[in-house]
Protein backbone atom coordinates (compact mmCIF):
# COMPACT_ATOMS: atom_id res chain seq x y z
CA UNK A 1 0.00 0.00 0.00
CA UNK A 2 1.37 3.17 -1.01
CA UNK A 3 1.62 5.87 1.96
CA UNK A 4 0.16 8.81 0.05
CA UNK A 5 -3.16 6.88 -0.11
CA UNK A 6 -3.24 7.07 3.71
CA UNK A 7 -2.63 10.95 3.79
CA UNK A 8 -5.37 13.11 3.16
CA UNK A 9 -6.06 14.91 -0.41
CA UNK A 10 -4.60 18.15 -0.63
CA UNK A 11 -4.49 20.61 -3.81
CA UNK A 12 -1.04 21.31 -5.02
CA UNK A 13 -1.65 24.27 -6.79
CA UNK A 14 1.24 26.54 -8.19
CA UNK A 15 -0.90 29.87 -6.47
CA UNK A 16 -1.43 28.15 -2.38
CA UNK A 17 1.47 30.18 -0.40
CA UNK A 18 -0.07 27.88 2.57
CA UNK A 19 -1.34 30.86 3.92
CA UNK A 20 -4.93 29.63 3.57
CA UNK A 21 -4.00 26.43 4.88
CA UNK A 22 -2.81 28.30 7.65
CA UNK A 23 -5.69 30.20 8.14
CA UNK A 24 -8.14 26.97 8.19
CA UNK A 25 -6.45 25.43 10.61
CA UNK A 26 -6.18 28.87 12.96
CA UNK A 27 -10.20 28.85 12.47
CA UNK A 28 -11.06 25.16 13.39
CA UNK A 29 -8.84 25.83 16.80
CA UNK A 30 -10.43 28.91 17.49
CA UNK A 31 -13.99 27.25 17.05
CA UNK A 32 -13.24 24.34 19.28
CA UNK A 33 -11.33 26.59 21.90
CA UNK A 34 -14.76 28.79 21.98
CA UNK A 35 -16.55 25.07 22.11
CA UNK A 36 -15.04 24.05 25.27
CA UNK A 37 -15.22 27.61 27.02
CA UNK A 38 -19.11 26.87 26.44
CA UNK A 39 -19.17 23.35 27.42
CA UNK A 40 -16.90 23.89 30.36
CA UNK A 41 -18.41 27.58 31.48
CA UNK A 42 -22.06 26.29 31.51
CA UNK A 43 -22.05 22.67 31.49
CA UNK A 44 -24.28 22.29 28.09
CA UNK A 45 -22.56 19.99 25.73
CA UNK A 46 -23.14 21.54 22.30
CA UNK A 47 -25.31 20.07 19.73
CA UNK A 48 -24.11 18.56 16.26
CA UNK A 49 -24.76 20.32 13.03
CA UNK A 50 -25.76 18.47 10.00
CA UNK A 51 -21.47 18.82 9.27
CA UNK A 52 -20.94 16.72 12.23
CA UNK A 53 -20.96 13.38 12.36
CA UNK A 54 -23.70 12.45 14.55
CA UNK A 55 -27.19 14.40 15.47
CA UNK A 56 -28.76 15.60 19.23
CA UNK A 57 -31.13 17.98 19.57
CA UNK A 58 -30.50 21.77 21.01
CA UNK A 59 -31.15 22.66 23.98
CA UNK A 60 -33.02 25.54 25.75
CA UNK A 61 -32.63 26.05 29.35
CA UNK A 62 -34.81 28.72 30.93
CA UNK A 63 -34.77 29.63 34.82
CA UNK A 64 -38.14 31.04 36.44
CA UNK A 65 -38.27 31.10 40.59
CA UNK A 66 -40.28 28.45 40.82
CA UNK A 67 -38.49 25.99 38.24
CA UNK A 68 -35.51 25.40 35.46
CA UNK A 69 -37.11 24.33 32.34
CA UNK A 70 -34.84 22.36 29.52
CA UNK A 71 -36.63 22.48 26.44
CA UNK A 72 -35.55 19.83 23.63
CA UNK A 73 -36.85 19.65 19.91
CA UNK A 74 -37.03 16.12 18.84
CA UNK A 75 -39.38 16.01 16.08
CA UNK A 76 -40.72 12.89 14.51
CA UNK A 77 -39.80 10.41 17.77
CA UNK A 78 -42.03 8.80 19.41
CA UNK A 79 -41.83 9.47 23.19
CA UNK A 80 -41.15 5.61 23.94
CA UNK A 81 -37.90 5.85 21.83
CA UNK A 82 -35.82 8.64 24.32
CA UNK A 83 -34.66 8.79 27.88
CA UNK A 84 -34.82 11.90 30.39
CA UNK A 85 -33.44 10.67 33.66
CA UNK A 86 -31.67 12.68 36.42
CA UNK A 87 -28.05 11.33 38.18
CA UNK A 88 -26.87 13.03 41.02
CA UNK A 89 -26.92 16.72 39.75
CA UNK A 90 -27.01 15.72 36.06
CA UNK A 91 -29.83 15.91 33.64
CA UNK A 92 -29.72 13.67 30.50
CA UNK A 93 -31.61 13.28 27.64
CA UNK A 94 -31.08 10.14 25.03
CA UNK A 95 -32.50 8.61 22.69
CA UNK A 96 -32.61 6.96 19.26
CA UNK A 97 -33.84 8.53 15.93
CA UNK A 98 -35.41 6.54 13.28
CA UNK A 99 -36.47 8.17 9.60
CA UNK A 100 -37.34 6.66 7.12
CA UNK A 101 -39.25 8.28 3.53
CA UNK A 102 -40.33 6.28 0.34
CA UNK A 103 -41.22 8.25 -2.75
CA UNK A 104 -42.56 6.27 -5.87
CA UNK A 105 -42.97 8.38 -9.14
CA UNK A 106 -43.95 6.45 -12.40
CA UNK A 107 -40.57 4.24 -12.67
CA UNK A 108 -38.23 6.17 -10.09
CA UNK A 109 -38.18 4.45 -6.17
CA UNK A 110 -36.54 6.17 -3.66
CA UNK A 111 -35.64 4.91 -0.40
CA UNK A 112 -33.75 7.13 2.40
CA UNK A 113 -33.48 5.92 5.83
CA UNK A 114 -31.72 8.08 8.82
CA UNK A 115 -31.10 6.64 12.28
CA UNK A 116 -28.99 7.40 15.07
CA UNK A 117 -28.45 7.52 19.01
CA UNK A 118 -28.13 10.88 20.56
CA UNK A 119 -27.28 11.81 24.23
CA UNK A 120 -27.53 15.28 26.30
CA UNK A 121 -25.90 15.99 29.39
CA UNK A 122 -26.37 19.47 31.51
CA UNK A 123 -25.22 19.88 34.76
CA UNK A 124 -28.40 21.24 37.50
CA UNK A 125 -27.76 23.44 39.67
CA UNK A 126 -28.24 22.19 43.72
CA UNK A 127 -31.10 23.99 44.49
CA UNK A 128 -33.48 21.27 41.77
CA UNK A 129 -35.77 18.65 43.46
CA UNK A 130 -35.11 15.76 41.86
CA UNK A 131 -37.56 13.93 43.18
CA UNK A 132 -40.04 16.26 41.48
CA UNK A 133 -38.64 15.88 37.65
CA UNK A 134 -41.62 15.90 34.86
CA UNK A 135 -41.56 16.39 31.38
CA UNK A 136 -44.27 16.15 28.75
CA UNK A 137 -43.59 15.73 24.54
CA UNK A 138 -45.91 18.29 22.36
CA UNK A 139 -45.52 19.07 19.08
CA UNK A 140 -42.29 17.82 18.84
CA UNK A 141 -40.64 19.28 21.80
CA UNK A 142 -39.56 17.72 24.53
CA UNK A 143 -40.02 19.93 28.29
CA UNK A 144 -38.69 19.02 30.63
CA UNK A 145 -39.61 21.16 34.62
CA UNK A 146 -37.39 20.79 37.46
CA UNK A 147 -38.91 22.21 40.16
CA UNK A 148 -36.62 24.40 42.25
CA UNK A 149 -35.99 23.43 46.54
CA UNK A 150 -37.61 25.80 49.13
CA UNK A 151 -34.98 28.82 49.32
CA UNK A 152 -32.69 28.10 52.00
CA UNK A 153 -32.55 31.18 54.44
CA UNK A 154 -29.66 32.65 55.50
CA UNK A 155 -29.03 33.13 58.98
CA UNK A 156 -26.87 36.01 59.75
CA UNK A 157 -24.51 35.31 62.55
CA UNK A 158 -22.92 37.96 65.09
CA UNK A 159 -19.51 37.97 65.68
CA UNK A 160 -17.84 39.30 69.03
CA UNK A 161 -14.53 40.25 69.51
CA UNK A 162 -13.13 38.79 72.54
CA UNK A 163 -11.25 41.41 75.17
CA UNK A 164 -7.74 40.53 75.80
CA UNK A 165 -6.44 42.07 79.31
Amino acid sequence: MLMSTLMPWRSKSNDDDGASTALSRLHDEVDHLFGRFFEDAFGVTPGMTAGDMGWAPLLDVSETDDEIRVSAEIPGIDPKEFDVSVTGNVLTISGEKKEESEERKGNVYRTERRFGTFRRSITLPDNVDTEKVSADYDRGVLTVHLPKTEKATAKRIPVSASKKK
